[in-house]
């Protein structure tokens, strides 16, 4: 599928304005493996035919990881640039494949005159299969695959979006199962809180490991999730597990587009 994904700049040159601002991130713009991501989420969104624009190189990072490694003032100098070319460009709505940059575009840039409608993807595709417009349909079946899914801590325990990404999934006909530490209960991948971009500190165990093991518990065939952060640290416990060749992990955006013949 080839299509352009346009900028903000140039949407506005061309005298348009776009529905929705696709938030990219960090991960999803350099990260190899989220990019697939990225791309899937976009391939949704142009197969929709939802107008849509990235910011591309006047989007910077949203300042989540420094505030939470401690460092507040890089925190606002990130933040107050990006509301700057936010507002500049009178967004009204975002969405976004990270739920890092969910939680601070949606709760903490409005105390620094940022405030905007913010979804998740996972939220944007319920909301599609709601309205008849994505329909599991065309692609890949998943009838009876056993899956299943991962709560990001920013999207589930800190905005209590749970609802969202098991609907994307309930409409693919699979085999869902719980992981015992799920919903409101869940158990971090070991990357949020900045732990994303150092070494563990000395433990028994690595917390990445000890979630891979609770969802191996459940033999899936695919674990699902909804965050770059999550997406790596649960790979990367798959492949200390040996599990590569029976286990998948795929975020939801990934999952939805092959249902729906669109990757």
């Amino acid at each position: 599928m080839e299509f352009k994904v346009p900028t903000m700049a140039e949407m506005v040159a061309s005298g348009e304005e776009p529905e929705i601002l696709f938030w990219v991130g960090c991960a999803g713009s350099y990260d190899e493996r989220a990019q697939k991501i990225t791309r899937d989420i976009c391939k949704i969104l142009h197969h929709v035919g939802i107008k849509y624009a990235v910011l591309g190189t006047e989007e910077s990072c949203t300042g989540d990881p420094a505030k939470r490694a401690g460092n507040e003032f890089l925190f606002q100098m990130q933040a107050m640039t990006n509301i700057e070319v936010l507002n500049g460009y009178n967004i009204k709505k975002i969405v976004t494949g990270c739920p890092h940059c969910f939680n601070t575009i949606k709760n903490e840039y409005p105390g620094l005159g940022g405030t905007y409608e913010v979804i998740h993807h996972t939220q944007l595709i319920q909301d599609l299969i709601a309205e008849g417009k994505l329909k599991a349909e065309g692609g890949e079946s998943f009838k009876g695959k056993k899956i299943t899914y991962h709560d990001p801590c920013y999207l589930g325990r800190a905005n209590g979006v749970y609802e969202a990404p098991r609907k994307a999934l309930e409409v693919l006909d699979a085999d869902l199962v719980e992981m015992k530490r799920c919903k409101s209960n869940g158990l971090c991948c070991g990357a949020g809180g900045a732990q994303m971009f150092k070494e563990p500190e000395k433990g028994n165990k690595d917390i990445n490991i000890e979630r891979i093991e609770e969802a191996l518990e459940t033999q899936p065939q695919i674990i699902a999730a909804g965050c770059p952060f999550c997406m790596t640290m649960l790979s990367d416990g798959i492949k200390m597990k040996d599990k590569e060749q029976e286990v998948k992990v795929l975020d939801i955006a990934e999952i939805t587009a092959r249902a729906n013949g669109l990757s």
